[in-house]
């Protein structure tokens, strides 16, 4: 097992046993909410202790975010990259404390939890190139004497709302950009990974001191629902709410901020199949699909759920599956020979335990797994043996997305067939297909293909790049982050039109003459 300490840890990255819940960025409040206490998933014992922000805290923090601004919004676009530049250079300096902590806090494995403040370091490095091509478009105006041009102009306060199963990387890869375009940022962090999020403006308060930013450019608020989330979705004051999190939540979002006409920024669940075919290099995908399913114990919203198999290939991969789950270790997150670590809390085994219930009800059969670990390293009650499990897509369970680790394997016969069943579920984030058919790779990513914002070829559901777009359709919200020309949702578009002449030609040919 690696060597750790959690009291260490926390040493180490600046955190008290008691943390206040909010900060404009140098400046901790003197959070006034209750007391939130995060214990591991690992071992089920307490790592720190939290002081929620109020509503009066919130609004504080409001106050010197729309303050920030102001000011922000003028600094050039490149001086706002460097900022992010240094922030990234702070990351790497604490990403082995911080990924333990992510570990300790959430439950991945070690290897996951760099992962993930990696994610953030390469998110940083991406945002310091677009702080230099924030691009609009010139054209042609059909008035003589005219120019026409877009620019994009920055929103104002840009509210993230992160969940725990990324509880770092994915506020990153919304800040970063927001911050390059000119926004400031207010950050409420899932209230299962707030220590997180904690020690996350703990790194960075460093660079905003020594370049003399004003208070308010990034900011947190750790508090309740009601005291810091609802008032966030309300907020008319906050253009744009960025969520993460299910399909329910995100419909809540969507419907608050929806009234008030503010924007939204989702990315939800997803039901992710893998379609592994008669051509495909069964090893090569046998091991994709095993990390796309087990990794961080199926607690990613790319996770593979479903296992589409060609009938002439299916017993064979089937046994070869089963065989490789038998091996798996499940155990503490920073033991070096762990690859499965402890779901979030006893609430996800919960649903865990329902889900498998329900397969049985409705006519799945159980492969492998499907039960709770107990005894001594388990003592916490989080861990679980990941599932595999015979199910049809048509199943009410199957269509529903269970964050947790239980594959559904099912048979298809035609290339259409298979194309049908991924995508005959509401949600549409990740897809994959294993093939060294060049005719069945091009159907699955053409328009009559996969549905979904991610569609892979001979690579798992998980594991997203950041330099490409990320999201999905349908239940999964049609948001876009990360990578491309993401950048455009943190900004307002708007159009220019300039006359240099002393005439006034009006456009479509319109004669207005007094």
């Amino acid at each position: 097992m690696a060597t750790y300490s959690i009291k260490n840890i926390l040493s180490g990255l600046g955190i008290d046993p008691l943390s206040a819940g909010a900060c404009t960025g140098t400046k901790w409040l003197r959070t006034s909410g209750d007391v939130n206490t995060s214990c591991s998933p690992a071992d089920g014992k307490a790592i720190g202790k939290i002081r929620l922000a109020s509503g009066a805290d919130y609004e504080k923090v409001m106050a010197a975010a729309q303050g920030a601004f102001e000011q922000w919004r003028m600094v050039p676009a490149p001086r706002r990259g460097e900022i992010v530049r240094q922030i990234g250079n702070m990351l790497r300096k604490y990403k082995e404390p911080l990924g333990m902590l992510v570990s300790m806090e959430m439950g991945k494995i070690y290897q996951e939890g760099l992962g993930e403040v990696q994610e953030m370091i390469d998110i940083c490095d991406f945002a310091v190139g677009q702080s230099r091509q924030l691009y609009g478009f010139t054209m042609h105006s059909e008035r003589p004497g005219h120019r026409m041009y877009e620019q994009y102009h920055p929103l104002g306060v840009v509210g993230v709302i992160s969940a725990f199963n990324f509880p770092v990387a994915v506020w990153a890869w919304n800040a970063m950009l927001a911050l390059i375009c000119g926004n400031t940022v207010i950050w409420k962090p899932s209230s299962k990974t707030m220590l997180c999020a904690v020690a996350v403006h703990k790194i960075i308060a460093g660079v905003l001191k020594e370049n003399n930013l004003p208070e308010g450019v990034l900011n947190l608020v750790a508090g309740s629902s009601g005291d810091a989330g609802e008032k966030l979705l309300r907020d008319r004051r906050v253009p744009l709410i960025s969520a993460t999190g299910s399909t329910r939540m995100g419909r809540h979002v969507a419907q608050v901020v929806g009234e008030r006409l503010g924007r939204t920024l989702l990315e939800l669940g997803g039901n992710n199949a893998v379609i592994i075919t008669k051509n495909a290099d069964p090893e090569l995908a046998l091991r994709a699909v095993l990390f796309g399913a087990v990794g961080t114990c199926g607690q990613r919203c790319t996770s593979t759920r479903r296992l589409i198999i060609h009938k002439d290939v299916y017993e064979t991969f089937r046994q070869q599956l089963v065989k490789a789950y038998a091996q798996i270790r499940t155990g503490h997150p920073l033991d070096t020979r762990t690859l499965v670590g402890p779901m979030i809390d006893k609430e996800a085994v919960a649903g865990f335990l329902s889900a498998i219930r329900a397969i049985k009800k409705e006519g799945g059969h159980i492969l492998y797994g499907g039960s709770v670990l107990s005894g001594k390293g388990y003592e916490s009650g989080c861990y679980v043996v990941p599932c595999i499990a015979e199910a049809e897509n048509h199943l009410k369970i199957v269509q529903e997305e269970t964050f947790a680790p239980i594959l559904y394997l099912m048979k298809y016969g035609t290339i259409e067939e298979a194309i049908s069943m991924q995508n005959a579920v509401p949600q549409g984030l990740s897809s994959s297909i294993f093939s060294a058919d060049l005719a069945e790779t091009e159907r699955f990513l053409s328009q009559a293909g996969s549905d979904c914002g991610i569609a892979n070829v001979n690579i798992g559901t998980s594991g997203a790049e950041i330099g490409g777009a990320f999201g999905g359709e349908k239940d999964t919200g049609g948001g876009r982050e990360s990578g491309s020309d993401s950048w455009k949702a943190y900004m307002r578009r708007q159009t220019n039109t300039i006359n240099y002449t002393s005439e006034l030609p009006l456009a479509q040919g319109i004669s207005f003459d007094v």
